[in-house]
């Protein structure tokens, strides 16, 4: 049966926006729909409950898994006898013969009717099969809403923390590099005040050595006169 769900919803590339709007409505197979059953498939969807508050790139295609999901949902939900889906493909096998849709609708529908199917009954099993679209949408958007939390919102919040640090320790290279030029000043001053030291502590040796030296010069040449005059 998922084979021929495929062949009933899939559409090429260029009817991806019909695609994705008849998979909640019946309409023909899209190849051959006419104009007007793409505005009736439109109005249809609308008020079928697909999620058209939720914003979507409007030249996005759709994706073969996700459709996969979707038609394999309607499978395992597929209801006994003649239904929506059965009525479906009367219009899709309709379609290769020369009719306008009006009364492709009407012949499907009279097929359906040998079958113990009547309008009210196929609009209650497509109504059904939306149901069940409904309920994966539910829970592929709880899905979404997880993985926007985990793969962007906590990485937001990451940003912002890296932001904070960032701003921090520039903060902190500023303070640095202010006192840096700081200790810059008080290093040459110590310089200064390390060479005028040295040069006080070198001119007060000089000052005693000569000091020293006048005396012990003086000491020295008496003892050297003693030892010469009082032999």
């Amino acid at each position: 049966m998922l084979k021929k769900l495929k062949s009933l919803f899939v559409v090429e590339d260029e009817n991806a926006k019909k695609t994705e709007q008849s998979s909640s409505a019946p309409t023909s197979k899209a190849k051959s729909t006419p104009s007007s059953t793409a505005k009736k498939t439109s109005t249809s969807t609308k008020s079928s409950g697909t999620p058209t508050d939720i914003p979507v790139n409007k030249s996005a295609k759709p994706t073969k898994k996700f459709v996969d999901v979707l038609l394999k949902a309607i499978d395992a939900n597929n209801l006994e006898g003649f239904d929506y889906l059965e009525f479906k493909q009367s219009l899709q096998s309709l379609s290769k013969m020369d009719m306008d849709e009006a009364t492709r609708y009407k012949s499907a529908l009279a097929m359906a009717k040998t079958m113990g199917a009547t309008h009210a009954k196929l609009k209650k099993s497509a109504q059904h099969y939306v149901n069940v679209l409904k309920k994966e949408e539910a829970k592929f958007m709880d899905a979404v809403k997880n993985q926007n939390t985990v793969q962007v919102t906590d990485r937001e919040k990451r940003l912002g923390q890296l932001s904070q640090l960032i701003k921090e320790k520039e903060q902190k290279i500023v303070q640095l590099q202010k006192e840096i030029v700081a200790h810059k000043k008080e290093l040459e001053t110590a310089k200064g005040k390390i060479n005028q030291a040295a040069a006080k502590v070198a001119a007060t040796r000089d000052g005693f050595i000569a000091a020293y030296n006048s005396v012990q010069g003086q000491i020295m040449s008496d003892m050297a006169k003693m030892d010469k005059h009082l032999k």
